[in-house]
């Protein structure tokens, strides 16, 4: 049982200074923020000596372990010779080989690497970098941006534009751009006897309806390849995104693949873009790129989008985006080490076991009264919880139900942050399977806890 007395004076320390994201800081009167002293591997320590199982990768960043070695070392090493340098007049051996390796790594035909320092900055030059190619090419109307329901790409008003979260977005409506939303293709609402790739295919049906009547306004359509992170944890099947690269080389519009909590493995494929079989214009890349470290993006496009800026200066069409600390030495060391973990251990194929351990632990969650799914791709697995099991009717938002299955776990040792009533792991990959089954057992228990009439 985690106890609280150590961490007081901290906790106290930090309310009176500190303003915490994604948090209504009134919360923290009842449930004060608890001071981590220490972490290695999937285990978070306070100052009171209690550990908590990182579930959720710190924000889906921590691929193989807090103060991993490997990248201890890198970090270490670089930051004996080379800190930080600007991008611009000047480059380095740790950017040159990460863009290298990232070219090689990921869909053909993606030649090109841009860095910027967080996920939201990579979606706004992507969105940028599209809207200009068009300007460009003299084709001024193709200004407009189709995102899909339910989606989130970050929270910079360009990134929040394509988002369809109200929670996050409604408050901002009249800063934003006016974009054009599609149906999701997830499959939650499927009907019982619809298959994944039935109903992504029936979803299909009225994106295709908004690039053929439409194409000539849009510059772009941007998606989560797969699963809809901060939606919810939303799935659905790599037919959609078959059927949408298709349809926007018909109809000659970008496409966007926001990769940030997608990418490097936890999909079950270094990418989720690779399940279909598809290049996107545009690949956005972030949070596990470090292995969880130091912030870094990176927008991967083609040699055709570079080359429609390539110019004499004076003709004003070169991308002028920047970032102070784009492709920082240190974080870049950090991502070579990651790539080589990946390379070195087969880590891929070791994460299939992992995927299959979470799916067997959590089997039986299928009968709980008030889980509605048990969804799963590679190493997200997602767990709904709802108020009637059948009708898949949820909760009143205001119970905040996966905030109590949230502190009943907390205080057995897991961190399992919910997406409102959403329960999800998201482990590190170096999580053994004895530890997945204590964290499914934990989150067993804390939906029941949570879903108790009061």
């Amino acid at each position: 049982m985690i106890t609280q007395s150590g961490n007081t004076d901290l906790a106290q320390r930090d309310t009176k200074v500190l303003w915490h994201p994604c948090t209504q800081m009134k919360d923290h009167e009842a449930w004060p923020p608890i001071p981590i002293r220490r972490a290695e591997g999937v285990w978070l320590e306070d100052y009171d000596g209690n550990r908590y199982l990182d579930a959720i990768s710190s924000w889906w960043v921590n691929l193989f372990g807090h103060a991993n070695p490997r990248i201890n070392a890198a970090i270490a090493d670089q930051l004996g010779t080379l800190e930080q340098v600007m991008l611009s007049g000047f480059t380095h051996e740790p950017v040159i080989q990460l863009s290298e390796r990232l070219i090689a790594i990921t869909p053909e035909g993606l030649d090109r690497c841009f860095f910027a320092d967080n996920g939201s900055s990579a979606v706004e030059i992507a969105m940028k970098m599209s809207f200009h190619f068009w300007q460009n090419n003299g084709r001024p109307g193709k200004k407009r941006f189709v995102n899909l329901a339910n989606a989130y790409h970050g929270e910079t008003l360009g990134a929040l534009s394509v988002c369809d979260v109200p929670l996050y977005k409604a408050t901002y409506g009249p800063l934003l751009l006016d974009v054009i939303t599609a149906p999701s293709p997830d499959c939650y609402h499927r009907e019982p006897e619809q298959s994944w790739e039935e109903y992504s295919r029936q979803q299909f049906a009225t994106m295709e309806k908004i690039l053929s009547q439409r194409h000539d306004e849009i510059c772009a359509v941007i998606v989560e390849p797969l699963v809809q992170g901060a939606g919810f944890m939303r799935m659905y099947h790599p037919v959609y995104l078959q059927l949408l690269r298709e349809a926007c080389d018909r109809y000659e519009v970008h496409l966007i693949a926001d990769e940030i909590a997608t990418g490097f493995g936890r999909t079950g494929t270094l990418f989720a873009c690779e399940q279909a079989s598809i290049t996107p214009d545009f690949m956005c890349l972030s949070k596990g790129i470090t292995g969880g470290y130091l912030p870094l993006s990176v927008v991967l496009t083609t040699e055709k989008i570079y080359q429609a800026f390539y110019d004499d200066f004076i003709n004003l069409t070169g991308f002028l985006h920047s970032h102070t600390y784009t492709g920082n030495p240190l974080a870049c060391r950090a991502a070579l080490a990651t790539l080589d973990i990946f390379e070195e251990d087969n880590v891929i194929e070791h994460n299939k076991t992992l995927a299959a351990r979470m799916a067997r632990a959590t089997a039986h969650f299928n009968e709980h009264p008030h889980v509605a799914e048990v969804r799963q791709s590679g190493m997200i697995l997602a767990i709904e919880i709802v108020k009637h099991k059948q009708t898949k009717d949820p909760f009143p938002w205001q119970e905040r139900r996966g905030r109590r299955a949230f502190r009943h776990a907390m205080e057995q040792g897991v961190v399992l942050r919910p997406m409102g009533d959403v329960i999800y792991f998201m482990p590190p990959y170096v999580i053994t399977e004895e530890e997945i089954d204590w964290m499914a057992r934990v989150a067993f228990d804390s939906i029941c806890k949570a879903t108790e009439t009061t």
